[in-house]
C-alpha cells in the first residue's frame, strides 16, 4: 500500500486515544495505545504547550514513526515568562521582559523552523513574535530592541 501521514497538534505529554488522534489512526490498523504512549514520552518536556506531531504509518507492516516538532514561538515565550496569555493590546500593554540570552535560547529551540541564514537573522524573526505579544527584550520595547540589534549594539551576543 504505502505510507500514511497524520499531522496533529497535541498538548505535550497529554495525547489520548480519543479525538483527534484515535479516529485518524484507527482506520490505519496501527496500535493506537502504543502510538499514544510513544508520543507522550517524546513530548513530556513540552507539558502545557501545543506540540506539532507527525505520525507516519506504513499501512502494509503497521509500523509507525513519530516526528515531534517544536511548539510555536509564542508558546515558548509564554513558558519562559511563566504567563498564560500575551498582551491583549501589545501597543500599550507589556506582559513581561526577557533577556537577550533568553531570546537566543528560544531562537535556538526554533532554529530549524526559521528562515534566516544567521543566528542574528533568526533572532529577529523570534523578536517579531515578541512585538505582537507585548514582551520587552532587555528592558526595551521589542521594536526598539530590533532597531538597536540592526545597528549592531548586540553583535557581541551573536558571535
Amino acid at each position: 500500500m504505502g505510507k500514511e501521514k497524520v499531522d496533529i497538534l497535541i498538548e505535550g505529554g497529554k495525547a489520548t486515544a480519543g479525538p483527534p488522534l484515535g479516529p485518524a489512526l484507527g482506520p490505519l490498523g496501527v496500535n493506537v495505545g502504543l502510538v499514544v504512549k510513544t508520543i507522550n514520552e517524546k513530548t513530556a518536556d513540552y507539558k502545557g504547550m501545543q506540540v506539532p506531531v507527525t505520525v507516519i504509518v506504513d499501512t502494509a507492516t503497521k509500523e509507525f514513526e513519530i516526528k515531534i516538532g517544536t511548539p510555536p514561538a509564542s508558546a515558548l515565550i509564554k513558558k519562559e515568562l511563566g504567563i498564560d496569555t500575551a498582551a491583549h493590546n501589545p501597543l500599550t500593554e507589556v506582559v513581561g521582559n526577557l533577556s537577550v540570552e533568553q531570546l537566543i535560547k528560544i531562537t535556538k529551540m526554533k532554529e530549524d523552523d526559521l528562515t534566516g541564514k544567521t543566528l542574528k537573522e533568526k533572532a529577529k524573526e523570534i523578536a517579531g513574535t515578541y512585538v505582537s505579544m507585548g514582551v520587552n527584550i532587555d528592558g526595551k520595547r521589542a521594536k526598539e530592541f530590533l532597531k538597536d540589534l540592526e545597528a549592531g549594539k548586540y553583535d557581541n551576543y551573536f558571535k
